[in-house]
């Protein structure tokens, strides 16, 4: 395999910040969505030899360059000391994620969250330390959970989501040049090996282009979606 070159600021450290972050509650938080974001032993009874692959969809209207970077596969596997390991795979190329410890829980949720601080920063500009607490304190709000059904290798399965703005009513709207309605949507299954079945993030509306006609592509669009071909339990 060829390996991709390591970014300067390397995801594994950010999304350590993560891992401490979301290890512990705060009192007072809206307990019931955060226990079904951070759900602790999702990996519990998964053989250690399995492999969980995640494929990540890409978008955005005006940074083709990351559409073309970060689109690819996720593959979450086990290593010793019951670590949870991802690594990213475009091809034969593949850059590792980092290590996390599988009895926390699936890393995947901290990995989705932090690819589109980065994304939105490198693509609207701003600061992602600004994007970053946004969206931290749009995870611990207080939301309707949806009951819903998703289709997996023909089977209908009982699931439940959660849509969360992190820059609802924020003052910097103007700025964020088409992120300032980003909307994040979790969906998971108890049924679904890891909890969850798709983390999507998704911005923008339509423009229109030169020719006058409208340019449906989003601004942003981010979608992680198991494929595994086994994904029922």
């Amino acid at each position: 395999m060829v390996r991709f070159k390591v970014p300067r600021t390397p995801i594994f450290g950010l999304l350590a910040a993560w891992l401490v972050l979301f290890g512990t509650a705060a009192p007072g938080l809206a307990a019931e969505v955060y226990d079904l974001l951070f759900k602790t032993g999702t990996l519990d009874g998964i053989s250690r030899t399995s492999v969980l692959d995640y494929e990540r969809q890409v978008s955005a209207r005006d940074n083709k360059d990351l559409a073309a970077r970060e689109t690819g596969t996720i593959s979450l596997s086990f290593g010793p000391d019951e670590m949870a390991e991802l690594m990213f795979r475009q091809g034969d190329k593949h850059r590792n994620l980092g290590s996390f410890p599988a009895t926390v829980g699936n890393p995947m949720i901290m990995y989705f969250v932090e690819t589109v601080v980065r994304d939105m920063a490198s693509t609207a500009g701003g600061s992602p330390y600004y994007i970053r607490n946004r969206v931290k304190a749009a995870l611990v709000k207080k939301v309707p959970i949806r009951e819903e059904t998703i289709r997996i290798n023909g089977q209908d399965i009982p699931a439940r989501s959660v849509t969360l703005f992190p820059f609802e009513g924020d003052p910097n709207r103007e700025k964020m040049h088409g992120f300032e309605d980003l909307a994040l949507t979790i969906t998971m299954s108890d049924q679904v090996p890891g909890w969850y079945y798709e983390l999507k993030a998704e911005t923008g509306e339509e423009k229109g282009t030169d020719t006058g006609k409208k340019d449906d592509t989003p601004v942003y669009s981010s979608s992680i979606v198991l494929a595994a071909s086994e994904a029922v339990q």
